[in-house]
């Protein structure tokens, strides 16, 4: 982080999470960036930029993203709060880069649908368990 609070790459972390966040939606409707795109009068270019916070979204550009998304403009927000008070910079890049991955964002999506919180439960120290397994191996 710069003395900015700008990621290496250049991209403000408040401008890499709400492009996450557009992608997360987009990804839950299955929305094509196309499709997205041609709902809010740019390009698909476009839409990937945004997504990945190589452009910064306008706040105008954003209403009509969210009225696009189905989703108040608040849902870009939502997680910046928790995220500043768990680690400090927000959000952390491990967890933006494994949310922009395939399996990452797939799971985040799944995740949530699972309805019995004990069964969510199960699952974290399934994947708890792996890592300590993959991490001892690797020692």
């Amino acid at each position: 982080m710069d003395k900015l609070g700008e990621a290496d790459n250049g991209a403000n972390p408040i401008d890499r999470h709400v492009g996450l966040r557009i992608r997360m939606r987009r990804k839950e409707l299955g929305l094509s960036q196309e499709r997205l795109a041609d709902a809010v009068g740019l390009t698909f270019q476009q839409i990937q930029k945004y997504e990945r916070a190589a452009n910064r979204v306008s706040a105008s550009k954003l209403w009509e993203l969210a009225r696009a998304l189905d989703a108040p403009v608040t849902y870009f927000y939502e997680g910046l709060a928790e995220a500043e008070a768990a680690d400090g910079p927000v959000p952390r890049e491990g967890m933006q880069d494994f949310l922009m991955s395939s399996d990452g964002l797939e799971l985040a999506i799944a995740f949530p649908r699972i309805s019995q919180p004990r069964l969510r439960r199960k699952l974290v120290e399934l994947i708890r368990a792996l890592v300590e397994e993959v991490e001892t191996v690797e020692a």
